[in-house]
């Protein structure tokens, strides 16, 4: 099911880059229109659907993440029309789980995530029903947002928030939902931009993160990866109210999307990459210095990419999305080196196994 995940990845980004001029295997070429939801449902519909699927040990609830995978194939064939409703399918049995997850532990953490699961299926009907991409890509963008936001509340009981503080959480929690669902009220996209500002605001102050920033090793990576996201988030926040909303065709509608799709949800993968993968695949993925170089490259050619945007620089645009898709291909390469590195150490006696002492 991973597999087929990674498939849409890889024919995503490719996607994304013959939009961007550069060529490309047929696949890839063909599927240009296929950029988001193949990014989106096909690759983070997967992950997630089989992160809830392995949390909550039901057998029904990896039908998720394969009818995901039936849309990737459907769409890497070409028929992006078909390729519609198994993701839908997925995007109501991911519903199904995050709520059994939610009548197991009634808590404002479990209560985000079931709605963000809701806004994958809401923004995948959308799509289904003719719609273009960009009805579906706000309600798509939650889905990865409030995941990512639901998450970190949860880790926050490390930290516990205040009571007000958990009011303010559902506040913006509600308010990034009703502007959604106003669509295209004039004053939805302002208001989006600035519950998307908001929710940076909060992470910012309540994750534990601000402190494990400054501890060493993997911690302080994962510190790293959260703060710098939460930072992307503010950004393409403040270019959605600036912009008015999500307009298609505008340099503010690419470079929004790229700011939260790359800048913000990548770089949440790229820190929780190395406590998800160890419990989905029963690998061990352990800490390499290395492992802040895609980092650091998926930042500054996310910075290129936006200020082409702004300024109209194309040449700039279409090198930064060059560089976004090397970024992540040394996350795939660097995390998969460290896999395989940590296994021959072990087999040589040279390191602890997977659960012993020393452990990240």
């Amino acid at each position: 099911m991973l597999a087929l995940g990674f498939a849409a990845l890889v024919v995503g980004v490719g996607a994304g880059l013959a939009r961007l001029g550069w060529g490309l295997p047929p696949v890839a070429a063909r599927s240009a229109a296929l950029h988001g939801p193949l990014m989106i449902c096909g690759f983070f519909g997967v992950v997630i659907s089989l992160e809830r699927a392995v949390a909550i040990g039901r057998p029904w609830a990896y039908a998720a993440p394969l009818l995901a995978g039936a849309g990737n194939l459907l769409a890497l064939a070409g028929n992006a029309g078909a390729a519609a409703w198994p993701y839908l399918a997925a995007g109501l049995l991911l519903i199904a789980a995050s709520l059994d997850v939610l009548r197991r532990q009634r808590e404002l953490f479990t209560l985000t995530l079931a709605i963000a699961a809701a806004c994958w299926p809401i923004g995948t009907a959308l799509w289904a029903a003719g719609a273009g991409v960009h009805a579906a890509a706000g309600w798509w963008l939650a889905f990865l947002i409030l995941t990512i936001a639901g998450e970190r509340l949860e880790l926050s009981r490390f930290m516990p928030p205040s009571r007000s503080a958990r009011h303010a959480f559902a506040a913006i929690l509600a308010l990034i939902l009703a502007a959604l669902a106003a669509g295209e009220q004039r004053w939805a996209g302002a208001a989006l931009g600035a519950g998307l500002l908001f929710l940076s605001a909060w992470l910012l102050r309540h994750d534990i993160a601000r402190r494990t920033v400054l501890k060493t090793g993997l911690t302080r990576f994962i510190a790293v990866c959260l703060l710098s996201g939460y930072l992307w988030l503010a950004i393409g926040g403040a270019i959605v109210a600036a912009a008015g909303g999500l307009a298609p065709g505008s340099p503010a509608y690419g470079a929004a999307m790229h700011a939260l799709g790359l800048g913000f949800v990548f770089s949440m993968v790229f820190g929780h990459a190395p406590i998800i993968f160890p419990a989905v695949l029963r690998v061990e993925v352990p800490y390499r210095r290395w492992f802040y170089l895609p980092l650091l490259l998926l930042h500054a050619s996310l910075a290129l990419r936006l200020a082409g945007e702004a300024s109209g620089a194309f040449d700039w645009v279409r090198a930064g999305g060059m560089l976004n898709a090397l970024a992540l291909a040394g996350f795939v390469a660097g995390t998969a080196a460290a896999v395989a590195l940590g296994a021959r150490q072990r087999r040589a006696g040279r390191a602890p196994r997977p659960g012993g002492a020393g452990q990240p």
